[in-house]
């Protein structure tokens, strides 16, 4: 199995930057697609975007597209999310989730990850 590890969470104000970063340990990363979720309080996990196992294919849900990037370094076994021109309302802890499935495949359903980090904080201050 696959060890997830979320990093790069802290406050930051509207309008700025963040580039969370996605760890794996245990197997190689080349062998997941990944996907990037958040829950903030009192809501329920929201998918943000994934990314294919190859690194040729995402998908963003629709708040976040034309700000949000997620991209991998699988000699790295790393899967990055850059999120630019941020929200008050994209204030939430941040999943990644690992899915075993074939190379040009993703997932927009948390149910289907088979892995997930413990999540990193990201707080948007307006």
């Amino acid at each position: 199995q696959v060890q997830l590890v979320e990093s790069g969470g802290e406050l930051v104000q509207a309008g700025g930057s963040l580039r969370l970063s996605c760890a794996a340990s245990g197997r190689p990363l080349s062998s997941y697609a990944m996907g990037w979720f958040r829950q903030a309080p009192g809501k329920e996990l929201e998918f943000v975007g994934c990314i294919s196992r190859n690194g040729g294919s995402t998908s963003y849900t629709d708040s976040v597209k034309g700000r949000f990037t997620i991209s991998r370094d699988n000699t790295k076994n790393t899967v990055y999310l850059q999120m630019n021109s941020l929200k008050p309302g994209d204030t939430a802890a941040y999943y990644c989730a690992a899915d075993s499935v074939p190379v040009w495949v993703t997932s927009r359903k948390a149910n289907e990850y088979d892995y997930w980090g413990q999540g990193t904080q990201v707080t948007v201050s307006s």
